[in-house]
């Protein structure tokens, strides 16, 4: 295997998989759009053409959405909670690591860290702050593509005025494609938190050593 694509086949696979299976969402959901219209009467869209509607965007970016809103708030949270005996929870007794402080920042180090002030303040929390700015752009992306999405059911189906992005925003269908989504997610970390107190696998970051106790807290 050539270096670049061993130090960086983590990264490559989970992309690769990602572009895979959007791809195959678009083929899938663009027949099942095109099966809606045409019990409406309406044209159907070509495949190149439906990446750009909103049954797509609405689709794409609610999913987005629930997941970097899990994802930020997972690493916002393991900052300030923990739970005992799980290799996801940083030790109960530990706040920052050692090499959290500044003062132990090498001419190797992120430039924030060297520099201080509020580029060290912002980097900090770098991570975090970067995920949720993505959820927040999904969030309008699910919002934006949602209306569009809405609009052209309310007009094929019954002729009804469109509404705008704020109106939608006020309605039980929107919340309620948020929360199938939100609650699906956080139920997915909190079962990987408790599972990895007492089951292992072997060679992954994400479990404790297997000859570890389930006591022990973090990998």
């Amino acid at each position: 295997m050539p270096r670049w694509l061993r130090d960086n086949a983590l990264t490559v696979a989970m992309l690769g998989a990602f572009l895979v299976f959007l791809v195959l969402q678009s083929v899938f959901g663009w027949q099942v759009h095109n099966e809606e219209l045409t019990q409406y009467g309406a044209a159907p869209l070509s495949w190149w053409a439906y990446p750009g509607s909103g049954h797509f965007a609405e689709a794409v970016f609610e999913n987005w959405e629930s997941e970097f809103l899990q994802m930020g708030g997972y690493v916002l949270l393991t900052a300030y909670l923990v739970q005992k005996g799980s290799a996801e929870s940083k030790p109960a007794d530990q706040t920052d690591r050692p090499e959290d402080d500044p003062r132990r920042a090498t001419p190797r180090s992120p430039w924030p860290a060297r520099v201080g002030g509020l580029p060290l303040v912002v980097y900090r929390n770098s991570l975090s702050i970067a995920l949720l700015m993505i959820f927040a752009g999904a969030f309008l992306g699910h919002l934006f593509g949602g209306v569009v999405e809405y609009n052209q059911e309310q007009a094929l189906q019954s002729g009804a005025p469109p509404i705008s992005a704020w109106q939608l925003l006020g309605t039980s269908d929107f919340w309620f494609q948020s929360m199938q989504n939100w609650q699906s997610e956080f139920l997915a970390v909190g079962v990987l938190i408790l599972l990895s107190i007492v089951l292992r696998q072997h060679a992954s970051p994400e479990s404790k050593p297997v000859t570890a106790t389930h006591a022990q807290t973090g990998a």
